[in-house]
């Protein structure tokens, strides 16, 4: 069993954040909320990634991995070395651009033979301990994957999930036009053997994308390790919910909501 120092932390920061464009800053910085300043303890705006590094602070991921892409150096200049949120952040550069695993696989050396916690920076979701809930299960059915699952009322804008028994996830429909599925995935921790599958798998794939010019989401990927036999479990957060902010409309339900 792995300790709760072999969990780290794995978020891409690299998107364009074309669907919020034009931006001020980084769509990773846009301020949702309030948190206390943490001198003077007064409400201050807070970033909408702020809430993701929380939630993996409190799943005992000390060190966590931010994949940028060139020139948003805004993020690294806000959240500095992470130790204001009890964290270690260390930033790494995008050098493929053909979709979100492409710039996880940045952190392979560094992450391979640890526990991944892994998240979008631009959704935000409850429960608080959702995380600790995924690692739990890890622990319990030895799946190489956990999803956290929510149900969602747009599938067309999720990956959704079809569940088998006992947790077990069957497919990975990804943005499906239609669906009568009902939970869509936002979150996840793995284990070593994904991270090697993964980085296995897109080094096969790579072609095909530089070519084509379309990206690879990572619920792509999960679903190719499903169809090579890992395990892959979703905790199902019925009284929970998920907020993608990166579209004007579901920016907009954030700032109302935590405002």
């Amino acid at each position: 069993m792995m300790k709760a120092s072999d969990v780290v932390g794995l978020i891409p920061a690299a998107g364009l954040g074309s669907r919020l464009s034009p931006l001020p800053c980084s769509k990773e910085l846009f301020p949702v909320g309030f948190a206390p300043h943490p001198e003077h303890g007064e409400p201050h705006p807070k970033a909408v990634s702020q809430y993701l590094l929380e939630h993996m602070q409190r799943a005992g991921a000390g060190q966590v991995y931010v994949i940028l892409r060139k020139g948003k150096w805004d993020i690294p200049d806000y959240f500095g070395d992470g130790s204001q949120l009890g964290l270690q952040l260390a930033y790494l550069i995008m050098q493929k651009p053909y979709g979100s695993p492409f710039s996880l696989d940045q952190a392979y050396t560094f992450v391979r033979g640890q526990r991944v916690v892994f998240g979008f920076p631009d959704i935000l979701f409850e429960p608080e301990d959702a995380f600790e809930q995924l690692l739990q299960r890890q622990e319990q059915t030895g799946a190489d994957v956990v999803l956290g699952c929510f149900k969602v009322p747009h599938p067309h804008k999720w990956d959704m999930v079809e569940v088998g028994e006992g947790g077990e996830v069957k497919n990975i429909l990804h943005k499906p036009a239609v669906s009568n599925l009902t939970y869509g995935w936002a979150i996840a921790s793995w284990g070593p053997r994904f991270t090697e599958f993964m980085h296995q798998h897109l080094q096969q794939v790579e072609e095909q994308f530089h070519t084509s010019g379309k990206e690879l989401s990572v619920g792509e990927v999960v679903q190719a390790a499903i169809l090579k036999g890992l395990r892959v479990q979703g905790v199902y957060f019925d009284t929970g919910n998920c907020l993608d902010v990166g579209t004007p409309e579901d920016l907009l339900k954030a700032i109302h909501t935590l405002s």
